[in-house]
């Protein structure tokens, strides 16, 4: 079974490469980054920590919308070009199909997010910012998140067209980034229904603000190693789950 899924994997991983829409958006998020120079020397007081708060932002917003735009489509494509009845005829289950496109599709984003944080390096490099702990783990959980958002993606691709489903998992993004603002103003407001409301919201939204950890690295704040630790295992736990849905709604798929 593994053998199958890393070769659905590989093939998922070399068709993205292809995408057009990967390379743009890789484009931009490295001249943004690049940008950042020149942006920070606009400023007269806290120059790095503007550059540092420009480049991840791009780094992380540029990372979400390539998982979500590319990831939404892979699965349709295959499905447009017929090619996914040739697939599962062979000694394949759709499980294991659809876990990986999932691994393959992770495993492209983790590259192009090595590429952006390697010029990020190089023009923190130029600037004379030294690199900390505080990176790395910003760096760790950014592949997290993206694990979490792919499979986001993947679950609402299994059952909707890449349209639908773009608007859908970005929309997750971003109450996923606000679900502890709301649940804040569920407690704030004093009203019983609204809390309960905003918890259940929140806990079952992911929480990606925990994921996102671009002001400790920017103003060289200290991590602790619970900060790290505790949301890779919720955005391993909370991407299984999401998973298992995918997988139990595209069992279910009539593809006629």
């Amino acid at each position: 079974m593994i053998s199958r899924i890393f070769t659905i994997a590989w093939n998922t991983g070399r068709e993205a490469v292809r995408s057009k829409l990967l390379y743009t958006l890789l484009f931009f998020a490295v001249v943004l980054i690049c940008a950042s120079l020149l942006l920070a020397n606009i400023s007269y007081v806290e120059r790095d920590r503007i550059l540092q708060d420009i480049s991840l932002g791009s780094i992380r917003l540029f990372s979400v919308a390539i998982a979500i735009f590319v990831g939404v489509g892979l699965l349709h494509r295959e499905v447009e070009r017929r090619t996914v009845y040739t697939i599962l005829s062979k000694p394949l289950s759709r499980g294991e199909f659809l876990i990986g496109k999932y691994v393959g599709l992770v495993g492209t984003l983790w590259l192009q997010a090595v590429i952006m944080i390697a010029v990020f390096c190089a023009v923190l490099a130029l600037r004379g910012v030294e690199l900390g702990s505080e990176h790395a783990a910003a760096f760790a959980l950014l592949g997290v998140e993206l694990a979490v958002v792919v499979a986001i993606a993947t679950l609402f691709s299994a059952f909707t067209t890449p349209l639908l489903a773009s608007l859908f998992a970005g929309g997750v993004w971003i109450a996923g980034n606000l679900s502890r603002n709301l649940r804040d103003i569920g407690v704030d407001s004093g009203v019983e229904p609204v809390r309960r409301v905003t918890a259940l919201l929140h806990h079952m939204l992911p929480d990606l603000a925990s994921f996102n950890l671009s002001v400790e690295a920017a103003h060289g704040l200290p991590v602790a190693a619970s900060d790290v630790w505790l949301p890779v295992l919720y955005g391993t736990a909370y991407s299984a789950l999401m998973l298992v849905c995918a997988v139990s709604i595209f069992e279910r798929r009539d593809f006629k």
